[in-house]
């Protein structure tokens, strides 16, 4: 584990993402979930939320700009976040 950064619930998982070329901020989000390493699937496709509610996750996240963006624009930084 580096010494520079916080810890990690699954690290393998991090170092993974992070050769997969996820960002350090995004690896670690996933890596620290409860569920990190099980399978998913389960969520609802972005494609079936509301506008408000993909506002709401690009808000909890802190994506910045997003009061701005239509539906298809939320959908886009959501996934490349």
């Amino acid at each position: 584990m580096a010494n520079n950064r916080p810890s990690i619930k699954n690290e393998d998982q991090y170092e993974a993402l992070r050769e997969q070329g996820y960002s350090k901020e995004k690896a670690a989000r996933i890596a620290n979930t409860d569920t990190s390493g099980s399978k998913g699937g389960k969520a609802i496709p972005y494609e079936k939320r509301t506008k408000e509610e993909l506002y709401n996750q690009a808000k909890k996240i802190g994506i910045n700009g997003r009061s701005n963006m239509n539906k298809k624009e939320l959908i886009d930084v959501l996934r490349n976040h």
